[in-house]
């Protein structure tokens, strides 16, 4: 593998652990707002700022699920540079993902495990405190 492989590399990489930090972030802050809401909820006794935390939710869900889409396309692009010896198909230093925009559905990522699992949490707590103040 020569120098411009190792650095073409060495970019994509930090493309992606951007993308995992910015995943985390968004969580980070989903809690935040969430239980943000929750509390104003509780402390107003109005079981309608329940729903209020719907939105962030559903919006971080959709947030995170892009990015989480973004560093698998870069995830096949750094596989690509890395079995591509003769450097035929992609140019060197290129940060192109057009060519895996098919191969990675968007929706199926906004459906994988790591996020259902946290947002759609979210989403039943909310319904949750609602019933529990209605």
């Amino acid at each position: 593998m020569n120098s411009i492989n190792v650095e073409h590399l060495k970019l994509i990489q930090g493309v992606i652990n951007r993308m995992a930090q910015t995943s985390s972030i968004l969580k980070g802050w989903t809690i935040t707002v969430i239980v943000a809401i929750f509390g104003l909820t509780v402390a107003s006794t109005n079981s309608l700022f329940a729903l209020l935390a719907l939105f962030p939710a559903i919006l971080f869900w959709f947030l995170d699920g892009y990015y989480l889409w973004l560093e698998r396309l870069f995830r096949e692009l750094y596989e690509h540079v890395r079995t591509d010896t003769q450097k035929t198909q992609v140019p060197p230093y290129s940060m192109n993902i057009e060519l895996y925009k098919k191969k990675i559905s968007y929706r199926k990522i906004l459906f994988r495990p790591a996020l259902c699992g946290f947002y759609i949490s979210m989403i039943v707590a909310s319904f949750i405190l609602y019933t529990l103040l209605f």
